[in-house]
């Protein structure tokens, strides 16, 4: 049975109510390999099995120098997709460029077999122009309706000197003025910000209005640090919405070789592998999975209406909304906490 209206969230102040699984596209982009197409437009179809309308999906111009975009209208339109059952959520930042070297150069050695590259163009000019790129990608029927600047905590990180992340600062503030204008003439329904670094969100959300976020890699059953569940706890007294992305730290937690985008090895990374063991054991004990408990948990802090996956095989989604829609047992929050791989005092679940 489809993850019904039932399990539906508020998305803070929009008015919006959004499934609790955002299906991300970074798979039809071609992330680390090439995927065949007819299993792209499976997997576009397993969302529509398993979730009743809207499906709620993220993609970014940067996801393959825009063909993530150009697969999921295809798909999209290829299903007889009506508008309506589609919340599609673009993150801008990135524009296509000419492919003139044998690989991308905006991020080399991820992206498999593409035929465009992508430059970060992230301005008040930038944005829109990006804006008008992810329609045009995705087809006229298909416009998004959440809209954010993508990676802004690298684009600052990026910076030179003190002076040059002022400036840098400036041109996100100016992209935030465009998209701004854009929600009030109606083209989108919410404005929003994700990025690894939540302390960027912070200085963000400090200086323009936000109607949502999206934290990735650090609000997770691992990582839950106090200071970050209190600017969490603000958000939702102000009804900003939250999108609660890369639960598995890009996948370590369920048994990669990647931690937070980069290889690590148990000689140079003992702690977290010596942490994953007593997860990875402790949830075999109680009889439940490590993708299902880090979904858990990612779900488990008020405010948070939504949690991220992305999968490259279609028979995997039935398995990931199952792990949002089924709760876990108590009591294994209560033995996490015993065994100190969750904080004692985190106080939603256990």
């Amino acid at each position: 049975m489809p993850l019904c209206a039932d399990h539906y969230r508020p998305f803070g102040n929009t008015g919006l109510r959004v499934p609790p699984i955002v299906f991300g596209t970074s798979a039809l982009g071609n992330l680390y390999r090439a995927i065949p197409d007819v299993a792209k437009l499976e997997i576009v179809s397993a969302w529509f099995d398993h979730v009743a309308p809207p499906v709620f999906i993220d993609t970014a111009g940067k996801y393959g120098a825009g063909l993530a975009m150009e697969v999921l209208g295809r798909a999209l339109a290829e299903s007889e997709i009506p508008p309506g059952s589609v919340l599609i959520s673009s993150k801008l930042g990135w524009k296509r460029a000419p492919l003139n070297t044998p690989e991308p150069t905006f991020e080399p050695g991820v992206w498999a077999n593409i035929e465009h590259d992508a430059v970060q163009w992230i301005c008040y000019d930038g944005i829109l122009e990006c804006y008008e790129e992810s329609r045009q990608l995705l087809g006229d029927a298909y416009r998004p309706q959440l809209v954010s600047v993508h990676d802004p905590d690298e684009y600052l990180a990026a910076a030179a000197s003190p002076d040059d992340r002022r400036k840098r600062l400036d041109d996100v503030v100016a992209a935030y003025r465009a998209l701004g204008e854009l929600k009030q003439r109606g083209d989108v329904r919410a404005v929003g910000v994700g990025a690894k670094d939540w302390r960027v969100i912070q200085e963000i959300d400090a200086v323009v209005p936000l109607d949502w976020v999206m934290l990735a890699n650090c609000l997770t059953v691992l990582r839950h640090p106090p200071e970050l569940l209190a600017f969490v706890a603000g958000l939702a007294a102000r009804g900003v919405a939250i999108i609660n992305s890369a639960l598995f730290h890009a996948g370590f937690l369920v048994g990669g070789k990647y931690f937070d985008y980069r290889v690590v090895r148990p000689e140079d990374d003992s702690a977290i592998f010596a942490w994953r063991k007593c997860f990875v054991a402790l949830c075999e004990a109680h009889g439940i999975s490590p993708l299902h408990a880090c979904v858990q948990f990612g779900l488990s802090v008020p405010g948070v209406a939504a949690v991220a996956l992305n999968t490259s095989q279609a028979d995997r989604i039935a398995e990931n909304v199952a792990a949002v829609a089924t709760p876990v047992p108590p009591q294994f929050w209560v033995t996490l906490k015993e065994e100190g791989l969750l904080a004692k005092d985190y106080p939603y679940v256990g």
